[in-house]
């Protein structure tokens, strides 16, 4: 390679490395309840993350968001905000089951916080284009 080719080449450096690796990682991973296990049992926010379309719908319904108004969490800037809270909390996850069903995945959720406290979860998740639009979450914890 000549030298001014070469130091073409080496001047166009790829960007930040972790941007790329995000960027993949959005454009690869396929939503699928081995995923989901993975993602969740590794407390891992950001491939959480990647599995929601750009205007996603979360809905979460618990002691403190009944039916009639569920949280609402939309988008996937804010829906990773709220992964990557889940996620950070010392606490160990488990998904137990998982069901798929065309373009619906279903999973059931138990965790444990340090002090034994334990939280159940169990999400509906409506995919589209392979990934997820919509997610009703429906969680219950000791108190």
């Amino acid at each position: 390679m000549p030298g001014g080719a070469r130091r073409a080449v080496l001047d166009h450096q790829p960007p930040d490395r972790r941007a790329m690796e995000e960027e993949m990682l959005t454009k690869t991973q396929s939503v699928d309840g081995a995923a989901i296990k993975k993602a969740i049992e590794g407390r891992d926010g950001r491939m959480l993350a990647s599995f929601y379309a750009d205007d996603a719908l979360v809905r979460v319904i618990d002691r403190n968001n009944p039916p009639s108004k569920p949280r609402e969490i939309r988008g996937r800037a804010a829906i990773s905000t709220f992964w990557d809270d889940i996620c950070s909390r010392a606490m160990t996850h488990k998904v137990d089951t998982t069901i798929a069903d065309g373009d619906n995945l279903a999973f059931t959720q138990a965790c444990v916080y340090p002090d034994g406290t334990k939280v159940f979860c169990a999400a509906m998740l409506e995919l589209k284009n392979g990934r997820i639009a919509r997610q009703t979450v429906v969680q219950a914890w000791d108190e």
